[in-house]
């Protein structure tokens, strides 16, 4: 663009006026901005490809793959989930892979499928039945991996002078759980064991915290809880525990995704159950510490954490055709109990003996 120039002759036999001055400068000023401008503009745009063309040589570069975050469910029990979320040693492994860790809290399993099913989380930890009530439902979850039993860790309570002593006194008796969890689950078995039926009790669908409230008001004759709500209840002298899940569970949690987030990242699945796994070790082996780490998140103080302790089975488990054919059984009482809309192949939510390879930590495969 030519430069301007421009000139101005006063003469005495021509006068200007004080507008046209004022104009005519002000028109130089515009000018002069405007060329400012271009060239600003022209330098940015010079700027802007250079960039837009080394972002574009990878998808995967540092820059776009910052705003990414991975949803995790957080645990309240005492369990490698919840120190993994103290020790923030995942948020460190997956830094470099461009992701960041969001903890999302969830009042039981049902919930957090619900939740996965709607892209409003990445990966889940639930009993084996909220896996089977998804599936039944249409959502295409994976199954990641799996863990011990802990069956200890889960009790039917009664009031604490409850005149109930054998589960077979539960015929006719309010019991409060929460739908499709390990406690509808262990109910279940319980009740057969006895040589009852589900329909021999009055089924309370309660989630945790409502039940809870219920429970300490005496609205319900017994609950079917994990921990730390059994262990809270026994300290207060509210209930007691009528029989616990030790000899009744035969199944283990799952971690699960949705079919999506797995094929998407993998690497991001690798890294989470490797430092699982880590955290699940140490917990195992540092009871103590565990207990001080956890007590602000469980609110129980060290000394009953510790001994909540010896209620948990620690290390994740691979998936083997024994898990999934156990899966399948789970999943067969409830569609004979009418509970499930429709029968269900779990393996549709399993992966492949080479894709979990892929993805499982090499000392949890040595264990199978």
């Amino acid at each position: 663009m030519p430069a301007l120039k421009p000139k101005f002759e006063f003469r005495k036999s021509q006068r200007i006026t004080r507008r046209s001055l004022l104009f005519a400068l002000g028109y130089c000023l515009i000018l002069s901005t405007a060329l400012s401008s271009c060239g600003q503009t022209k330098n940015n745009s010079q700027q802007s490809a250079t960039s837009t063309g080394t972002e574009s040589s990878s998808s995967t570069t540092e820059k776009q793959s910052n705003n990414q975050v991975v949803r995790i469910v957080r645990s309240k029990q005492l369990s490698a989930l919840a120190v993994l979320e103290k020790q923030g040693s995942l948020e460190k492994r997956l830094e470099p892979l461009g992701f960041k860790v969001q903890w999302a809290e969830f009042a039981a399993g049902p919930q957090q499928l619900e939740a996965l099913n709607a892209n409003g989380l990445d990966i889940a930890s639930t009993a084996e039945s909220p896996p089977v009530f998804s599936q039944a439902a249409g959502a295409p979850l994976v199954y990641l991996s799996t863990t011990q039993p802990s069956g200890k860790s889960i009790s039917l309570l009664v009031p604490v002078n409850s005149p109930i002593k054998t589960v077979a006194d539960l015929k006719g008796k309010k019991v409060a759980f929460q739908k499709a969890s390990i406690g509808h689950y262990l109910l279940v078995k319980a009740l057969e064991g006895a040589g009852l039926k589900l329909s021999d009790v009055q089924s309370v669908f309660l989630a945790p915290a409502d039940a809870n409230a219920a429970f300490s008001q005496n609205k319900v004759d017994a609950w079917f809880i994990w921990e730390p709500f059994a262990t809270r209840n026994e300290q207060k002298k509210v209930g007691r525990v009528l029989v616990d899940g030790g000899k009744l569970r035969d199944t283990g949690n799952f971690y699960s995704t949705s079919r999506q987030f797995y094929q998407a990242h993998p690497d991001v699945i690798k890294v989470f159950l490797e430092e699982l796994e880590k955290a699940e070790i140490w917990t195992k082996d540092h009871p103590k510490e565990v207990a001080q780490l956890l007590a602000p998140v469980t609110q129980l103080d060290p000394p009953t954490l510790e001994t909540m302790h010896s209620k948990y089975d620690y290390g994740l488990l691979p998936i083997t055709e024994k898990v999934i054919n156990k899966q399948q059984e789970v999943a067969d009482k409830w569609y004979s109990l009418g509970l499930i809309p429709k029968k269900v192949n779990v393996r549709d939510g399993f992966l492949t003996p080479e894709e979990y390879a892929k993805i499982t930590p090499s000392e949890v495969l040595a264990n199978k």
